[in-house]
């Protein structure tokens, strides 16, 4: 071959390669099942592996804009929908955190290709961590992005406020108007446009998740395993009280680590993609490699 051959060839391979590259960056969808369950996962990206888990109610839509950042960074980025959203389905009464744990740990079964960091957001986190904890194996890290306090500080008179207005935020009988208010209140910073979550919400998988929720006692999710925890709070998260932020230092010591996000509320995620993205990244490149899949 030429000179001129091989220089041609190169170029060729290169941007077949290329091409290659950016055709895993896109999205996907495949459905996992087990039992009487389906799980609708959107998958992109290769590398070691990032499983995202939405907050209540929502979907893995949220995501969307990390999930690209995270595969175009070098990772297989899976975001499971929860059961009733998208095309998942399952029983969706008489759960706990236990089920959407095995609903999680299924899927990262089924890529074959753990462990796995696991991000949880708000919600999320609970799923996150009760996965940490049943399946030790599959689980190298867990996110927690918008972790509520553990407990609110004696005498917090904004508990039940909030609470309200997380539940008519995702509320379709509730006017747009009001839901904004809610919105903003609960999830957004001032400034941060809170119209990106008037859609995206399903209600039954709200209920769902929030059954669950009351039916696992938190002492058997808090803890997340033993795996390093990154602990991801918006800076002006009413469900983090300034009293609580060291809590998973203090509780966790040096496998927990606390990244503050500023301009940013409970919603965090749409608020702050490429900083919550960037402290992700950050983190991930300080692991330990061992538990690593070889490659």
């Amino acid at each position: 071959m030429s000179g001129f051959g091989r220089v041609a060839w190169t170029i060729v391979s290169a941007l077949i390669a290329w091409s290659a590259a950016l055709a895993r960056a896109e999205p996907v969808t495949e459905i996992v099942a087990y039992d009487d369950v389906r799980i609708e996962v959107i998958a992109q990206g290769s590398g070691p592996l990032v499983v995202m888990l939405p907050s209540r109610g929502r979907g893995a839509q949220d995501f969307d804009v990390i999930a690209d950042g995270l595969a175009k960074a070098g990772f297989r980025v899976l975001r499971p929908q929860p059961r009733g959203a998208g095309r998942s389905r399952g029983p969706m009464a008489g759960l706990t955190l236990h089920d959407f744990a095995r609903d999680t740990a299924a899927v990262i079964q089924h890529e074959g290709d753990g462990p796995a960091i696991i991000i949880g957001h708000a919600f999320g986190n609970w799923v996150a961590r009760m996965t940490a904890v049943d399946y030790p194996q599959l689980i190298r890290g867990v996110v927690i992005a918008a972790a509520a306090a553990k407990a609110y500080p004696a005498g917090f008179a904004g508990a039940k406020e909030l609470s309200e207005a997380v539940r008519k935020s995702g509320d379709p009988a509730v006017a747009d108007s009001e839901r904004l208010k809610y919105l903003q209140l609960a999830f957004f910073a001032p400034g941060n446009d809170a119209r990106v979550w008037l859609k995206g919400w399903y209600p039954e998988v709200d209920e769902a998740q929030s059954t669950a929720g009351r039916a696992t006692k938190q002492s058997e999710w808090w803890s997340g395993g033993t795996v390093p925890l990154l602990d991801l709070q918006g800076g002006l998260d009413p469900f983090k009280p300034p009293s609580s932020r060291n809590e998973t230092v203090e509780e966790f010591g040096e496998r927990a680590t606390i990244v503050v996000i500023p301009n940013a509320s409970h919603a965090l995620i749409p608020e702050q993609p490429a900083a919550v993205t960037n402290a992700i990244l950050e983190w991930i490149g300080k692991l330990p490699s061992q538990n690593l899949p070889a490659r």
